[in-house]
């Protein structure tokens, strides 16, 4: 157990429950904000942790046409290349339940500056997300601030929702270095922010966030201080 006013640590025993609760708590927060405001917005991430979330997610009873679904983040590919989050996201749950809009971060046939700029307008007129849901690597990136790229502090400091990643020479991102991803600015627009973390490495990563206040070392510590309710951590090991 991680006790920490500046989270909610939920531990699970084992992967199925993980998922259980993680889906549970997605459909009941979704639920709230359709009743509250009779449309919801939320924004994803991609990787293979989330993928049998959104796939459990997908077949809950909600108004489905009625919820907006977007991304904390994105690889510079095209939404249709299976190493996209957009593809994962379309393939675990767009796929499966009729939600009324999507929002890709990259658009076809527009250079990075002018995706970015097209998703900073979105957002600005758009819905503050119900919920975000991310992930963590074990060199403390969430979203696509990663740890040492050259455009870390100018994300960091930007008060636009979205900024541009070149995360060249940081090892977690692989050979996808271009990336759009959600600032600060933008994190702190959320509501309900669920962090997912499985294994032992993770949990001890987070473990050091939260002993420290470098958000350039550690940028999962930007996640500390946005305001609002405190980030809800799912861990299994």
């Amino acid at each position: 157990m991680i006790t920490d006013p500046r989270i909610e640590w939920i531990e699970h025993p084992d992967p199925e429950s993980w998922v259980h609760a993680v889906a549970t708590e997605m459909e009941a927060v979704l639920a709230e904000e359709l009743a509250a405001r009779g449309s919801a917005r939320m924004l994803l991430s991609g990787g293979t942790t989330p993928a049998p979330i959104y796939a459990q997610l997908a077949v809950a009873p909600l108004d489905w046409p009625k919820i907006t679904v977007g991304l904390a983040d994105e690889r510079w590919l095209s939404p249709q290349d299976s190493a996209s989050n957009a593809y994962l996201v379309r393939e675990n749950l767009l796929d499966r339940a009729e939600v009324g809009r999507f929002e890709p971060l990259v658009r076809e046939g527009l250079a990075m500056a002018e995706s970015v700029h097209a998703a900073n307008l979105e957002a600005e007129h758009a819905q503050d997300a119900c919920l975000v849901v991310l992930g963590m690597g074990n060199d403390g990136h969430t979203a696509s601030l990663f740890p040492g790229s050259v455009d870390l502090d100018r994300a960091l400091d930007s008060e636009q929702p979205y900024a541009a990643m070149d995360a060249t020479g940081c090892p977690v991102a692989g050979d996808w270095t271009r990336r759009i991803t959600l600032t600060p600015a933008g994190l702190a627009r959320t509501r309900r922010r669920l962090l997912l973390l499985r294994g032992q490495a993770k949990r001890e990563v987070l473990q050091r966030a939260l002993a420290g206040d470098d958000v350039r070392e550690l940028p999962i510590r930007v996640m500390f201080g946005l305001g609002g309710e405190p980030m809800r951590v799912h861990w299994c090991a």
